[in-house]
């Protein structure tokens, strides 16, 4: 089946929104970007990948720690060094995503991918949360660790990314008016929420 919107995933640690993002890419045969972004804006920024990793989806660093850190091994040029490296990190992330999106339809998990497509009118925005108790087993069963193991790792890496989201973006992390649609893929399960969302993006395109 073919699909003309470009697709942007915000989502809970463990509530599969990784999962439901790859199986719309199958669905309509188009591009995924999770992990796979970080290597794009590596090629297209000269920023090595690590420093993309170490950046990704997390905490702000201040600016004392963006220099102390080996600058020009990262192509942090003397010519931009006013600017910290995170925000040449998201910078750069941020045109990638564009350019991405700009070559034809595509699903993007994470990272602002929202708000970087804020001005293309076929971006579908959807944002997949579930109780911590679902997420739990989820990433229980996925790491192999205790259930108090698990929703301890959740609330880290939720913090994380409310923290990136809302510091870069003009929006709140989770927040249903961020979003096209926000959707607990506990009720359905993770198959019948991507059944779910492929008739949404049916009727969003018939609009």
């Amino acid at each position: 089946m073919k699909t003309s919107s470009i697709i942007t995933i915000g989502r809970q640690c463990g509530s599969g929104g990784r999962e439901i993002g790859k199986k719309l890419s199958e669905h309509y045969g188009i591009p995924f970007y999770d992990k796979e972004l970080l290597k794009e804006a590596a090629k297209k920024s000269g920023f090595c990948e690590e420093v993309f990793e170490s950046f990704d989806e997390k905490p702000t660093k201040s600016f004392l720690y963006s220099i102390v850190m080996d600058p020009y091994s990262f192509g942090y040029h003397a010519n931009n060094f006013d600017m910290p490296l995170n925000h040449q990190v998201f910078l750069a992330a941020f045109d990638t995503i564009k350019s991405i999106a700009e070559k034809g339809p595509c699903i993007f998990v994470g990272r602002c991918a929202d708000y970087a497509l804020s001005d293309f009118n076929n971006c579908v925005n959807l944002f997949i949360h579930a109780p911590l108790d679902f997420r739990s087993k989820r990433i229980a069963e996925e790491k192999g660790i205790t259930m108090d193991q698990a929703s301890g790792f959740i609330n880290k890496k939720d913090k994380q990314r409310a923290s990136y989201y809302n510091y870069y973006s003009t929006k709140k992390w989770g927040d249903m008016k961020s979003y096209d649609f926000t959707i607990d893929s506990s009720v359905l399960g993770i198959d019948k929420t991507v059944e779910f969302i492929e008739s949404y993006i049916t009727l969003f395109e018939k609009k």
